[in-house]
């Protein structure tokens, strides 16, 4: 199993994986992108991820502008 690290502070809102993987992600109020029920360690969350989602995640990790999405197999 993976897990999906994101460092959410530096987020600039593009949309990129909430428009890859929306069963993960979604858009805040604040304009910025969440993990959808990640574990908050400061501002970097957190998420263990079943290997039939790596592929949209890895889709995000890779389109991210700022590079803020990591998937850690």
């Amino acid at each position: 199993m993976a897990k999906i690290v994101h460092y959410r502070g530096k987020c600039i809102g593009c949309n990129s994986c909430v428009e890859h993987c929306p069963t993960f992600w979604k858009m805040d109020e604040d304009g910025k992108s969440t993990l959808i029920d990640a574990v908050d360690k400061g501002q970097i969350f957190v998420k263990q991820v079943d290997d039939a989602f790596l592929e949209e995640n890895k889709k995000a990790e890779k389109d991210c502008p700022v590079h803020i999405i990591k998937v850690v197999e």
